[in-house]
């Protein structure tokens, strides 16, 4: 695999993880803690949209709930597309240029961010142009998963990219989590801009906040990142003749195949990530005592990055294709349960909503982790990178097109709708990966 790119100290020589002598396992763990510390950057950025949409109208926005479904997919759009590029960078770049690059422009949609909150007469189109800044953050994993898959061996992939991927998914429920308490603190606030007027009808809130400090408090964070990465990060040479040299991946059925189990699994995570909030909102909102959705959102990211880590090292034992069918078996079974729990009576039926997404969440994150673990085994260790960053960059569409679709049919529809494609998936994983005569055991 390995191929002399350079002299200069940054690139390593001879590498190759899965012959002995020439793999150090203290630089790949080193190189996954920087890169998975990057990540969680990224994914932060990628989701600050979905913390800040459901709250927008209290600070004096007038958005549909249209536009606030709309919004809060607009990263989801703009991750897809970036991954698309991204997914060919890491041969190019190499894994310092590319880690370190990518992560300074988290500073776009974190400053960007802190500016638009501060009016409500910021127009909505430059509201949409800074979520699509966001979608930088979720670009930056199809060059970073694949990136970090060249410094392990192919028997510590599945731990390796679970714990980065996993880890970096928290970002969500980082973000989700902390945005409330950050935005009810003063800090930065007498230096920087006057607090917002928050208004709740509905519960009798009125009282200043400071939400330019959701994307400014992550800065230095970034800044931090930055330097670690251009500090200790190396990079692999893989033999590459660039762009036109990835695109044989397309030849390959199981490429297609994998994109479909990585879309249930992953877009299904991403797409409710954005919009647990909303939904949250929208379907019970209305009722005296309603869940504030910030408080609960976060929630669903956790069980399901929590999930992705723990099942890397399962899936490294049993096999990935075991995981990613009951992976699929067990969202259909959620989602169909969800489906009955849309149409509440009283906040009092929110619980059961709120279980119903925890499951769907959970089996997702499973999903995530072993899907992961197939490609490396599934593909060439060139090709493998490759299909990594393809499959992500598709899924990564999944917050957009949840977002679109819960806009246009009725939730309950949508959630059978999920339910029948985790089956569909839950047969392919089934049929070429998992079955004792399968194709492609994995």
């Amino acid at each position: 695999m390995p191929a002399q790119k350079n002299k200069s100290s940054e690139w390593l020589e001879s590498w190759d993880p899965n012959a002995e002598g020439k793999w150090e396992s203290k630089i790949a763990w080193r190189t996954l803690w920087v890169t998975t510390y990057a990540l969680t950057l990224g994914f932060m950025s990628w989701f600050l949209v979905s913390a800040l949409a459901p709250k927008l109208n209290n600070l004096g926005f007038d958005l549909t709930k249209k536009e606030l479904y709309w919004l809060a997919a607009m990263p989801g759009l703009a991750g897809g597309g970036l991954r698309l590029i991204w997914m060919f960078l890491p041969p190019i770049l190499g894994t310092r240029k590319l880690v370190t690059y990518s992560t300074s422009l988290l500073l776009l949609p974190l400053i960007g961010w802190s500016f638009a909150v501060r009016s409500p007469s910021t127009p909505y189109f430059a509201l949409l142009i800074l979520a699509f800044f966001s979608g930088i953050g979720g670009g930056v994993f199809s060059g970073f998963m694949p990136s970090t898959s060249y410094f392990f061996p192919k028997s510590k992939q599945g731990l390796a990219l679970g714990i980065q991927a996993g880890v970096g998914n928290f970002g969500v429920s980082i973000i989700q989590f902390f945005t409330p308490i950050i935005v009810g603190s003063a800090m930065f606030g007498a230096t920087l801009s006057a607090p917002q007027h928050f208004v709740d009808k509905v519960k009798g809130i009125d009282q200043s906040v400071w939400y330019q400090n959701a994307g400014l408090i992550w800065v230095p964070f970034v800044v931090i990142s930055v330097l670690l990465s251009w500090t200790l990060l190396k990079s692999v040479p893989v033999t590459s003749r660039g762009v036109k040299d990835q695109l044989d991946i397309f030849n390959n059925k199981h490429t297609w195949l994998m994109t479909l189990l990585y879309f249930m699994t992953f877009g299904t995570f991403s797409g409710f990530s954005a919009q647990f909030g909303l939904l949250i909102k929208n379907l019970f909102g209305e009722f005296a005592n309603a869940p504030d959705p910030v408080k609960y959102a976060f929630f669903g990211p956790l069980v399901g990055s929590a999930a992705r880590v723990i099942s890397g090292p399962i899936a490294d034992r049993l096999g990935g294709g075991i995981l990613t069918f009951f992976s699929g078996i067990g969202i259909a079974i959620s989602a169909l349960f969800t489906s009955t729990q849309l149409t509440p009576a009283s906040s009092n039926d929110f619980m059961k909503f709120f279980w119903g997404m925890m499951a769907i969440f959970f089996f997702a994150g499973v999903g995530n982790a072993s899907t992961f673990k197939q490609m490396p085994m599934i593909f060439a260790t060139r090709q493998a990178g490759s299909v990594i960053g393809w499959t992500g960059a598709i899924a990564a569409f999944g917050p957009f097109i949840f977002g679109v679709l819960l806009s246009m049919v009725l939730p309950q529809a949508f959630f059978q709708g999920v339910a029948l494609f985790a089956i569909v998936g839950a047969c392919i994983a089934w049929w070429f990966y998992t079955r004792k005569d399968a194709e492609a055991r994995s």
